[in-house]
């Protein structure tokens, strides 16, 4: 038995791979007092379990970890990437097509963004997804209004640095202009907060679509909007590898 077995992992990410929640909503749940091991009630995530432990998350037995599954959705303008909304608005997983397992989103699409959202039964696997450290592109096509300047698209490629904040490497081409709209390709690795909208706006641009195309190696292809595929197993361990010697 190696060392990393005989210690056990993080109680958080147990919660995670049981398809619960993620881990940071794990961490959040055992802060709050919903989570006892062993029949004591945890104030702190910095424990680590077996697998014989007795897990329970309010009152409830945690089921035994799934098989990691991997799902592709083409995500509608208009929900907003949680499960309830303080606002009332529609939510991407009360939408969700009957018959999936309980699953988590691999970071956000904000309200108005529509295309590929990454869903999984593991929360470890995405929060692996979710760091800039994984390095996957996330592209997108991008209709905008306003006179496109090419040269300070292209500058984009060294970065920039808005109120505070700083913005990787973004790769943006021209596609084709529509009188006053044009179509843009844009990759970034990063993904932040309204990221391309806002690097947008400072090129006096007016986002008016925005579509996910990509995420790593997982395109939205064909896939109409609404619905949902899985990724095949093999596809999926082939694709994650790094993830799956890490041990999940």
């Amino acid at each position: 038995m190696s060392t990393e077995k005989h210690k056990g992992e993080r109680i958080a990410k147990r919660i995670a791979r049981a398809g619960i929640c993620s881990r940071r909503e794990a961490e959040a749940m055992i802060e709050q007092g919903r989570v006892s091991l062993n029949g004591t009630v945890l104030k702190s995530p910095a424990v680590n379990v077996q697998e014989s432990d007795d897990i329970r998350v309010d009152g409830k037995a945690l089921p035994k970890a799934e098989a990691t599954r991997l799902f592709l959705y083409h995500k509608p303008a208009g929900l907003v990437t949680t499960r309830s909304d303080e606002k009332g608005r529609a939510t991407v997983f009360a939408s969700l097509p009957p018959g999936l397992p309980r699953v988590v989103s691999v970071g956000r699409l904000d309200l108005n963004t529509e295309g590929l959202l990454l869903l999984t039964n593991d929360g470890g696997l995405a929060r692996y997804l979710e760091l800039p450290a994984t390095g996957w592109q996330r592209r997108y096509r991008v209709r905008v209004h306003g006179r496109v300047d090419e040269q300070r698209l292209a500058a984009l490629k060294d970065g920039l640095t808005l109120d505070g904040v700083r913005y990787r490497a973004i790769i943006a081409k021209l596609e084709k202009t529509q009188g006053s709209n044009a179509w843009l390709n844009v990759q970034i690795r990063e993904g932040k907060n309204r990221e391309i909208r806002k690097v947008m706006e400072s090129l006096g641009l007016q986002v008016t679509r925005l579509i996910r195309t990509d995420f790593g190696p997982f395109s939205i292809g064909t896939l109409s909007s609404g619905s949902v595929a899985e990724v095949p197993p093999k596809t999926l361990h082939d694709q994650i590898a790094g993830y799956f010697k890490k041990g999940g």
